[in-house]
């Protein structure tokens, strides 16, 4: 019920919900305090334009994605891979049932690609939120299907990147494993990495996803629905990090 009540609370947070509500109750208010209606309303537009614009999506997404490639020396140091889930598709009928999405198989190629190339073996850490199959359980199943490796470990009781930590690490530790190559959108990786290290594990940084410089060069003040797609993404992110901040301030 918690988790339940943490995902609304988040929706209701970000883009375009946030925006819409306080623009609808800029309108609301509008007869009563003018002002402060106003106000609203331009804050709620400012805040859907903010969001799906590419040149401020664009500019936001860089602020997260500090991450960097490994490099050789790195990769030679880790004693295994694990990779983020990152949400799946419910309805994908031509796979039989469930999918791993778009975000879940950008971050599970570049982890076969990093296993591929130093040989290090893969964990796939990632529950089932919204119920049904678990999220590592199908990046699994695609890994070995498409990819042709199989993961030596799958973490799918994990219902957010708080748990992915600590199922993980409890899973490392009994291998005794310590360091590892940890895979993700480069905007979420510094919120994962934190999290990874506070389960007790060295991570070195896997980033791949990124956001940040794909923006249109023409046009790019106008509003679109990519940028829009991303602008949700990069939200989430942000209040992620804060909510990160206040359950374990620095």
């Amino acid at each position: 019920m918690l988790f339940l009540l943490k995902k609304l609370v988040a929706k209701l947070l970000l883009p375009p919900t946030l925006p819409l509500l306080l623009a609808l109750a800029g309108l609301l208010a509008l007869k009563r305090w003018p002002r402060a209606g106003r106000c609203l309303i331009a804050l709620g537009l400012f805040g859907l334009w903010l969001f799906s614009t590419p040149v401020s999506v664009d500019w936001l997404a860089r602020q997260l994605e500090t991450a960097r490639p490994p490099s050789a020396a790195e990769l030679a140091s880790a004693q295994a891979i694990v990779v983020l889930a990152g949400g799946k598709e419910r309805y994908a009928p031509e796979y039989g049932g469930n999918s791993p999405n778009q975000i879940s198989l950008g971050r599970l190629r570049y982890g076969a690609r990093l296993a591929r190339q130093t040989g290090l073996p893969l964990l796939l850490t990632g529950g089932a939120p919204s119920g049904g199959r678990p999220e590592a359980t199908l990046m699994a199943e695609a890994l070995q299907l498409d990819f042709g490796l199989q993961a030596r470990w799958v973490e799918s009781a994990s219902l957010d990147t708080h748990d992915n930590a600590r199922f993980s690490a409890a899973l490392l530790r009994q291998a005794g494993v310590h360091r590892i190559v940890l895979v993700s959108d480069a905007s979420h990786l510094p919120r994962a990495r934190y999290e990874f290290e506070r389960a007790g594990l060295s991570v070195i940084d896997g980033p791949t996803r990124y956001l940040g410089g794909n923006g249109e060069q023409r046009y790019s003040w106008l509003p679109n629905g990519n940028a829009a797609q991303t602008g949700h993404q990069i939200a989430h992110e942000w209040l992620g990090r804060l909510a990160q901040q206040l359950r374990t301030p620095i």
